[in-house]
């Protein structure tokens, strides 16, 4: 998989996992009514990478697809959107996975969770191109070659080979990448939430920056629903990313190999929500970006709330991230004017040509519409 004579090209950020065809009612309703859907493509490692790349980072995505239209289709669209895909594989023999939803959210399994928001997903992918990776089908030499691989849970659960692959990845070894790993607990994938515990327990004690839902935690491990009793769960990951939903995101990071945590929390901006499903995704390549940068803290999270807000004011799963530059003006905003955000449906589209954000009125910047 690496090229014939010469190493594979160092990039900011890989990402390991499925990507797959998804199909989105043209109508409201159940899945049972539907009588027409639009194609689209969608998976928790590849919107990652997409988000990375459309803030301007080297981007690679690393997968397996079937060799079929659907799996040229995913693969041209990523490479479309500035992805590196030249280390997707084809399996001859299997398909590429595909699924159908509703507008709304998955389960976490959270019981607090309202069911009235929940997402209809239908997925078929059982025996999938993905479903095959493993620690002999991945080149290590080529994921060691970046800043940073980025993982996620889902790709635990897809099979017993790709649980190996991600404990592969996420054991000590020299010149390991640092690890970044989105819990991303998907309760249809695991036969019941004690497998699925101590599985994603130990792959997130194994990484470095970790991203996890409060939801999640107390379905998974039991928690509170508290930041703080995550971290004491999570007290190795020099970075932990402890998301809240509309209560904002927590971030725990490491002073010293060690030492104490300094602590950031973030409240998230008021959002006119048109879906919410790859929020979270997008959460993490806001963030991704804002670390990479080195940015403060606060303002990596303000990054990975403003990516989120993109994807949440768009009926797609994968939505650009709004302009660097628009960005960063939001993201400095003092305490009060970052409360005071309202972001709608728009709101992150390409300004026109000679319209200076650093300029305009925090009013205008704040709402789409007004």
């Amino acid at each position: 998989m690496t090229p014939a004579g010469g190493r594979a090209s160092t990039v900011d950020v890989t990402c390991l996992g499925e990507s797959m065809v998804v199909l989105r009612p043209t109508t409201p309703g159940p899945l049972r009514d539907v009588a027409a859907f639009t194609k689209g493509f969608g998976g928790a490692e590849s919107n990652v990478a997409c988000g990375v790349a459309g803030a301007g980072h080297r981007a690679r995505w690393v997968g397996r697809v079937g060799a079929d239209g659907f799996g040229e289709y995913l693969v041209r669209e990523m490479a479309a959107r500035g992805v590196d895909t030249a280390h997707v594989t084809r399996d001859q023999k299997r398909p590429t996975g595909i699924y159908f939803r509703t507008v709304g959210e998955r389960a976490t399994g959270a019981p607090s969770e309202p069911e009235q928001d929940l997402a209809e997903v239908a997925y078929y992918r059982e025996s999938s191109a993905a479903a095959t990776m493993s620690p002999d089908t991945v080149d290590t030499a080529l994921l060691d070659a970046t800043g940073i691989l980025h993982l996620t849970g889902i790709t635990a659960a897809l099979s017993p080979d790709c649980l190996d692959l991600l404990r592969v990845l996420t054991a000590p070894r020299p010149g390991r990448p640092r690890i970044s790993f989105d819990v991303n607990y998907r309760m249809n994938l695991w036969p019941d939430t004690a497998e699925a515990g101590p599985v994603l327990l130990e792959l997130a004690r194994r990484s470095d920056l970790v991203f996890v839902g409060a939801d999640e935690a107390e379905a998974l491990w039991g928690t509170d629903g508290g930041t703080e009793a995550v971290r004491r769960l999570l007290p190795e990951p020099e970075v932990l990313v402890v998301k809240q939903g509309a209560g904002g995101a927590a971030v725990f990071a490491h002073t010293a190999p060690g030492g104490p945590d300094r602590v950031a929390h973030e409240p998230a901006p008021t959002v006119d929500i048109v879906a919410s499903v790859g929020a979270g995704d997008a959460f993490a390549a806001g963030f991704l970006s804002a670390e990479l940068r080195q940015l403060p803290v606060p303002e990596r999270i303000r990054h990975g709330h403003l990516a989120a807000a993109a994807v949440l004011t768009s009926p797609e799963d994968l939505a650009p991230p709004p302009a660097r530059e628009l960005a960063d003006h939001l993201a400095a905003l003092d305490p009060r004017a970052w409360s005071a955000l309202h972001l709608t449906a728009g709101w992150a589209a390409p300004r026109p040509a000679g319209d200076a954000v650093a300029g305009t009125a925090p009013g205008d910047v704040r709402t789409a519409s007004s």
